[in-house]
């Protein structure tokens, strides 16, 4: 498939990474489908999308006309065959069997020409792809939060991707107004395995009692970072983060330097997942 080829856009999870892929598919004209099992999370979602058009028309980024034509792209749907698209994006959560789900499900209402593309930011394409029909057409397209404002996309090759089909995510990517780097199926492809320690290290220091977090996060800022760890996980997700430390953990064959953090385990249990649930490291209540 090519780029000129693509008409129609699939997100599946409407959290907070998936409302914001869906979003700039349809500022950028593409007809959009957002889907979620959750009423509730595609409703937040909707909220969401106008807020953030709305923003973007205060900061004289967007018009009204471009906010309407957005929205008439962006379809909200809990019915999985409404998913019948050129191209679709999973971000649900990093679990391999929950995306090996979804893709087997995508695989069997589409056709062998969709691309079926990954949002995952650690879970291994090749696994992802292993027990998909015609593995050729999946392919990594990780975003970053929040994604319609962050430029960076990585695209990953699994060891089945064929090579058009990462050329024509890398176009996309770039008719979504984005910078696409090409990344090869290692665990967590560039980004998060360079920027890992800049959390894991940070946890170190908070449970072995140098600093608290607050301080913490004031010294990386004076270091020239826009944010610190700790705020950072919390926009993330502090359970998402979690998981992509755990899986590289384990992709990594335990190598201590990747350890988890039980101080971040703690968080995740005690339901503190930053932003999203009004306490994290820090309380948004």
């Amino acid at each position: 498939m090519q780029l000129e080829d693509i008409k129609t856009i699939g997100v599946v999870g409407a959290g907070t990474m998936g409302q914001g892929i869906a979003q700039i598919c349809a500022q950028a004209g593409y007809k959009t489908v957002l889907f979620d099992i959750n009423g509730q999370v595609l409703e937040k979602a909707q909220k969401t999308t106008a807020q953030h058009l709305d923003q973007g028309i205060a900061r004289g980024k967007l018009t009204e006309a471009d906010k309407q034509a957005a929205l008439h792209h962006l379809m909200f749907t809990a019915d999985t065959l409404q998913l019948n698209c050129d191209v679709i994006v999973e971000a649900a959560v990093e679990r391999l069997e929950v995306k090996k789900s979804i893709f087997r499900e995508l695989a069997d209402i589409n056709t062998p020409n969709t691309i079926l593309a990954s949002n995952t930011s650690s879970i291994p394409i090749t696994q992802i792809a292993a027990t998909v029909p015609h593995p050729e057409r999946v392919v990594g397209m990780h975003f970053f939060n929040p994604a319609h404002i962050m430029k960076l996309v990585e695209v990953i090759s699994g060891a089945a991707t064929a090579p058009a089909v990462a050329q024509t995510v890398k176009a996309l990517a770039a008719k979504l107004g984005k910078t696409a780097v090409m990344a090869k199926d290692s665990p967590g492809f560039i980004v998060n395995r360079v920027a890992r320690h800049f959390y894991v290290e940070g946890l170190k220091l908070l449970e072995e009692g140098v600093a608290d977090v607050e301080t913490i996060d004031r010294l990386m800022q004076a270091s020239g970072f826009r944010m610190g760890p700790f705020e950072l996980m919390d926009l993330i997700g502090v359970d998402t983060n979690y998981a992509v430390t755990t899986a590289m953990f384990e992709a990594f064959h335990y190598d201590p330097k990747f350890r988890p953090s039980r101080i971040q385990q703690q968080k995740v249990d005690a339901g503190h997942h930053g932003r999203k649930t009004g306490n994290g490291f820090y309380s948004y209540e």
